[in-house]
């Protein structure tokens, strides 16, 4: 896989500071690239005041690749993953999921979209309690309109690559935390989504877990070339990854991986 740079190097990814200019976002993009972000700025106002939380961010993200993004507790890295992930959008700037400029899509159609083409992990599980676990890895395929019993082959075999064949008619409650985020994990990749966003995944499990968890989706992105955008304050996620960046002063810095 691809790495960011040789030992001690360091590249700013901005508006800002940018080592080199970035191409263009061009439709006839390689197929090994799945999400291409240029110029993403977000600001909020709070009174009078205006709060420049990103100030111009581009990134490009392979097919197979795990990318992880430390920064600061408050540094803006869940608002970049939101907007990657187009449940937020940008004041300023193009998202492109696989050819598709996601942000020139409509709401309803972007929701649509969204759905088929990005997976994601949160710190919380954000499972649906009412559910057990294959219910909640069928929701995807079932919102996008699937049919039920396709929608249950691919969950189950989902549950069952990740450990879970036993436990797919347990609620979350009856489920560890462990196992909690496990499916959390086989419902982000049930759609075989271009790119999988995890923000803090392994934040509210121990060690043990934590890392088991984590070795879960490195498996899962070598097995099937799944693309990962992990947020993390873990320094062992980045030592892992394919490339580390840092999100400081509202620019995007890669760092060596």
């Amino acid at each position: 896989m691809n790495r960011a740079r040789s030992k001690g190097t360091t590249e700013t990814h901005g508006a800002t500071g940018t080592a080199s200019p970035s191409p263009e976002p061009s439709a006839g993009s390689s197929s090994d690239e799945v999400l291409k972000a240029r110029g993403l700025t977000r600001s909020f106002k709070t009174g009078t005041a205006r709060l420049d939380i990103l100030k111009g961010i581009d990134i490009d993200i392979r097919r197979g690749e795990i990318a992880a993004i430390h920064g600061a507790s408050g540094a803006g890295k869940s608002t970049l993953l939101h907007i990657l992930g187009t449940l937020d959008r940008p004041t300023s700037g193009q998202v492109f999921i696989g050819e598709t400029n996601a942000f020139e899509l409509p709401d309803d159609g972007l929701a649509e979209f969204r759905n088929r083409t990005v997976g994601f992990v949160f710190q919380a599980h954000h499972l649906l309690p009412e559910f057990t676990a294959i219910e909640n890895v069928m929701m995807p395929l079932l919102v996008g309109r699937s049919p039920w019993d396709s929608a249950r082959d691919r969950a189950e075999e989902l549950l069952g690559e990740v450990g879970l064949e036993s436990r797919l008619d347990h609620k979350p409650m009856e489920l560890s935390g462990g196992e909690q985020q496990r499916v959390a994990v086989a419902r982000a990749l049930v759609g075989r989504p271009h790119i999988v966003l995890a923000d803090e995944p392994s934040g509210n499990l121990d060690r043990e877990n934590g890392k088991a968890l984590l070795d879960l989706m490195w498996e899962m992105s070598h097995r099937y070339r799944q693309a990962f955008v992990v947020v993390t304050h873990d320094e062992e996620v980045g030592r892992r990854s394919d490339r580390i960046y840092r999100l400081e002063d509202g620019l995007l810095h890669a760092e060596a991986a």
